[in-house]
This record gives C-alpha cells, sequence and structure tokens, in this order.
C-alpha cells in the first residue's frame, strides 16, 4: 500500500522557488499499532524505525530550507530584472502628469545614448528630471525687409539651458522687400512665403521631436505700418498655415504665439541674447552686463542696465525714474532693472525717408514765396549721397502737404572733391528732434526720456548690431572701435575719389560702395543717432557683431528660451491617452 508520507528522496517542483505553491500537513494514520512489551526485536525494530523517520525529517527539513532559500533568491532576481528593464527602456527625465501623457512616451525625452538624434555629447542625462536632454525651438523673425528662420538645439546638461547649435535661413532678396508686408492685401501668398524657411525646420529638427518642438512668429516694424486690417489678415493666415501644413505646435494666440511684436520686447529679448551668449547671465554671478544698440529697417532699439552712484550724504540713493521705459528682467536666478525704448520710425530705412524729406522740405520753403515747382524736375543736390551718383527717390511726405502725400525727384551726389559730410550730419541730426518737448529729463532725443549713457553706463561694454554691423563691417572695421573712428571712416566714404584707395585692399568694399550710393548717407545716421541721439562721449569704444560663438545676434535667440517651457503656451502635438 502506498505511503500517504512524502519520500525524502521527492524533489519540490520549479512553481516552488517562486511560492506559488501552499505547503500541505503529512497525512498520518489514526489507529494506533499494538504494543508488544518485552520483545527485544520489536524494540530494535521499533527504535530503528525511530532513527529512520528522524532522519527523514531532518532530510526534509534541509530540502524545505533549501527550497525557501531558493524561492528567496529567484524571486529577488525577477525584481531586479525588472527595475533593470525599466531603468533602460523608460525615458530618462519622463515623468508622467495627468494632463499630458503622450501615448508614445514624452517626446524629447527620449533621450539615451543610443539615439544620436537625441543625445549630446555634453551628458548623458538632463540636470531636471521635468527637463528632457535635447529640446528644439523655431523662431521665424517677420522682419521688414524679409522674413528669417532660427531653428535653434539646446541641451539641459545643466540649470540654464545650453545653446548647442543654430540654423539660420531667410527669405531671397527682393527690391521691394520680401517680408510679410510686402504682400499687404495678399494674406495666403504672405503666409506661402515662410514655406521655404519652414522646410529647413522639418529637415534640421528629428522626426521623433517635431511634435514637441514649439514655432512662434514675430513680426516688427514693417507689419506694424500695413494697420490692424491687413497685419490682421496675414498673421491669421501665417497661423493657420503653420497648424494644418506642418508638424509643429504653434504657440497660443494668448501667448503671443503669432503677433506684431511690440518693440520694447524686441530690445529686451535681443538684450537677453548678447548677455547669455556672453555668459554674462543665466548663472549666479552678478556679473556686470553689456548694452546692446540694434538698428533694424523701421525702428531702432537701445537697452541697457544702469548703475546709480550712491548717495555721498546718506540719504536716498538715485533710481531709475518710473515710466514705461523701466523693465524689470527674471534670468537665471537673478533680478535686473533694464532701461530700454524702441524708437519706431528710426530704422533705417525709415532714416532714409526722413533725411529726403527734410531735403525736399527745405527746396519747397527756399521755393515757397515764388509759387515755382519746376524744381521737383530737376536734380536735387544731396550731401549725403556718395560723390558723383545718383538716385530717384520716392519721398512720402505728411499728411496734406501742399506736394502732396509722394513726390518722386531725382537726387545726385555732389562733386568729387566738394563732399560735405558734416553739413550731411546736420540733416540726420535733424530727424532726430533733439529739441523735442522733454517732459522727464533728462532726454536723448524726439523727448524720450534716457539715463545719461556717461554717468550711469561709463565703462561696460556695448554692442552694435543688425546694420550697424552691415555697413562698417564690410568696410574694414575691427570689431570694437571708438566713435572718433566711426567718424573718420564716415568722413572718407563721403569723400569720396582719392579717399576711397584705402578700401582697395579690403576684399568687397568697393562693391559695397559703389553698388550703394546711401553709404554716406548711412553712415551719418548712425553716427548722428549714437553720438548726438544717445549722447555717447566721442572716445568711447562700441563694439559691432553679427555672431556670438557663432551664433546670430538679434532678438530671436532671447524671444526663443522662454519656449522651451511648455507653460509658454505650447503643447506636444501627440495623441493624449486617459
Amino acid at each position: 500500500m502506498p505511503s500517504d508520507v512524502d519520500s525524502p528522496s521527492s524533489k519540490p517542483s520549479s512553481w516552488s522557488y517562486t511560492g506559488f505553491t501552499s505547503s500541505r500537513p503529512r497525512r498520518r494514520s489514526s489507529a494506533p499499532l499494538p504494543k508488544r512489551e518485552g520483545d527485544p526485536h520489536r524494540q530494535s525494530a521499533n527504535h530503528g524505525s525511530s532513527l529512520t523517520q528522524s532522519m527523514s525529517e531532518r532530510v526534509r527539513a534541509t530540502w524545505m530550507n533549501q527550497g525557501q532559500r531558493a524561492r528567496y533568491i529567484k524571486t529577488g532576481c525577477l525584481i531586479a530584472f525588472v527595475i533593470l528593464v525599466l531603468y533602460y527602456v523608460v525615458p530618462s527625465g519622463y515623468i508622467p502628469t495627468a494632463n499630458n501623457v503622450p501615448s508614445v512616451g514624452k517626446v524629447g525625452t527620449e533621450n539615451t545614448a543610443s539615439d544620436p538624434s537625441v543625445a549630446t555629447t555634453r551628458c548623458s542625462r538632463s540636470y531636471s528630471k521635468d527637463k528632457p536632454l535635447i529640446q528644439y525651438a523655431l523662431m521665424i523673425d517677420a522682419g521688414s525687409t524679409g522674413s528669417r528662420i532660427h531653428v535653434y538645439r539646446f541641451n539641459n546638461c545643466g540649470p540654464t539651458p545650453e545653446l548647442e547649435d543654430e540654423v539660420f535661413k531667410m527669405t531671397e532678396k527682393k527690391e521691394k522687400g520680401s517680408g510679410l508686408s510686402s504682400y499687404k492685401g495678399d494674406a495666403e501668398g504672405a503666409a506661402k512665403s515662410l514655406d521655404v524657411l519652414m522646410d529647413v525646420a522639418v529637415s534640421s529638427v528629428p522626426e521623433k521631436l517635431q511634435s514637441c518642438t514649439p514655432v512662434a512668429v514675430k513680426a516688427t516694424a514693417g507689419l506694424r505700418k500695413l494697420g490692424p486690417e491687413m497685419s490682421d489678415a496675414i498673421l491669421k493666415a501665417v497661423r493657420q498655415r503653420l497648424e494644418t501644413v506642418y508638424p509643429f505646435p504653434v504657440v497660443s494666440e494668448a501667448n503671443h504665439g503669432v503677433e506684431v511684436m511690440d518693440g520694447k520686447d524686441e530690445g529686451v529679448y535681443a538684450w537677453i541674447t548678447t548677455n547669455y551668449l556672453l555668459g554674462k547671465i543665466g548663472g549666479p554671478d552678478k556679473t556686470p552686463t553689456a548694452a546692446v544698440f540694434d538698428l533694424g529697417g523701421g525702428s531702432t532699439q537701445i537697452v541697457f542696465q544702469p548703475t546709480f552712484k550712491t548717495a555721498t550724504d546718506g540719504g536716498m540713493p538715485e533710481k531709475m525714474q518710473e515710466g514705461d521705459h523701466k523693465y524689470s528682467l527674471k534670468f537665471g536666478g537673478r533680478e535686473f532693472e533694464l532701461y530700454q525704448h524702441s524708437y519706431l520710425g528710426y530704422g533705417l530705412m525709415e532714416a532714409r525717408d526722413n533725411l529726403h524729406r527734410v531735403v525736399v522740405q527745405g527746396m519747397y520753403e527756399n521755393h515757397a514765396s515764388s509759387g515755382r515747382k519746376a524744381w521737383l524736375s530737376e536734380p536735387i543736390a544731396n550731401p549725403c549721397l556718395i560723390p558723383g551718383t545718383y538716385r530717384e527717390v520716392v519721398v512720402p511726405l505728411e499728411e496734406n502737404h501742399p506736394l502732396g502725400k509722394v513726390v518722386t525727384v531725382n537726387m545726385t551726389g555732389p562733386s568729387t572733391g566738394s563732399a560735405s559730410p558734416a553739413q550731411c550730419r546736420a540733416l540726420a541730426e535733424k530727424t532726430l528732434k533733439k529739441e523735442a518737448d522733454c517732459k522727464l529729463a533728462p532726454c536723448a532725443f524726439n523727448g524720450v526720456h534716457q539715463p545719461s549713457l556717461e554717468k550711469t553706463f561709463a565703462r561696460e561694454d556695448v554692442y552694435l548690431f543688425s546694420y550697424f554691423y552691415d555697413r562698417t563691417a564690410p568696410l574694414g572695421m575691427p570689431e570694437s572701435f571708438t566713435l572718433r573712428e566711426l567718424k573718420d571712416l564716415t568722413a572718407r566714404v563721403c569723400t569720396g575719389g582719392d579717399a576711397w584707395k584705402v578700401f582697395e585692399s579690403i576684399p568687397g568694399a568697393m562693391e559695397e560702395l559703389t553698388d550703394r550710393p546711401e553709404t554716406c548717407l548711412d553712415l551719418n545716421f548712425m553716427l548722428a543717432l549714437l553720438l548726438s541721439g544717445y549722447e555717447m562721449p566721442i572716445d568711447r569704444e562700441v563694439r559691432i557683431a553679427k555672431k556670438i560663438k557663432g551664433n546670430e545676434l538679434g532678438w530671436c535667440l532671447g524671444a526663443s528660451l522662454p519656449l522651451l517651457s511648455q507653460e509658454s503656451g505650447w503643447s506636444c502635438r501627440v495623441k493624449q491617452i486617459s
């Protein structure tokens, strides 16, 4: 009859190692066996049976201990294996949230070193679990003369995003401009003009990151001048095309994703860009910051951080006056109190119109008493054109002007040897309206308050870019020069003739001068703006730059940095799951 007691030689099943089987008690017979006292053989047999049973229990207990130990070991190994798999499979930095749970993982956090398109050589993991290792941001600068895209690539290896790369593309130049404003009533055509830029973005951003790469469009002075009806139609068409044709999330309307940018933001963003690339902001050190002077086509901006001296008599220290010019900024753990102002109508293209208007107005006043208008069809001498050149100029006049809203005249430069750069600068200074009423002193020009640069920003770096760079660098000016040296350059350019021989050894300089009769005008306006308008000392050293550390200057980078946070008004374009 088979015994109900487990044999000591039987082994536990494989399931017992994982603890999924229960331990059942051994069955025993309930009927006692008869005892025969005094029978030595029986006693011996009983003793042998007892010894055998004792050994069996010890062996069985040993097997049970080994089984338990094995189960514990196997269970621990299984848990460790699961954790290891999750460590390598789950994207680093991924933290699911109730409102944003992508169906395929949070794009932009799939950044292990095994995927080069979303990895970086700077580090292997993001500084913060809330941020992906690699992020892209797209910024379209819809300027007055053309549109440009900046494709920025950042890593989050440290507390402040580090710019790794930038791809830049601009629309082709056209005689009347290629910006959004050049399309006027053709809103759909304006929107489609950005396709060439967006195609660059599609080819530059890894496909798996495109749905979490925000895009914003900021139009500047050119679109402001079109008026609200035309500009609103263009902006609406641009948003519609970006949202329906391309895979990138567009920053929301509430967060000004496609807009005509406020001039003060343009200047402050340029300040952030410059000081970020110079390493003056973004860290805990209170490094002196640089001032930025941006000269665009339709407007010019000034932004700097003034330093006021402590009162020597122990009284209240001087500080910046309250007003729209005061801009409080928090960036990189620091707080900044900036002075800023954007002068709409004082960009370089506007400056040309302003100066030509002054010339025409002067001619009109000289002939007003005689009532003669024949001078409109005769060459008009303009000391701001290069000697020996001429230009047909369309001059916009004021509303209800006796000559009409617009006149077309033929302006000529002086004969060689009779140039008068000082006279040109006087015309440029006249356009600045230095005599305008100053309601809050001190003022720079056109009645606008500005702390004195000489008193509150005497030794810090001053950076000039955009047209400041475009008109001086091709003529051989170094990265750093004084305003006195800029004055000498201007006089040489305006003189012409033998004075130009110095430019013959500078590649491209002669082409720049011969192809652009307004170079004398442009330089004189810049000099007047800095010297008379902003009242900078003539021996003040300034710097020109188009790039810092290989990255384009301007407001675009400064405006793109906030887009790295989804709190700036966008969300990944991926399917959501509950």
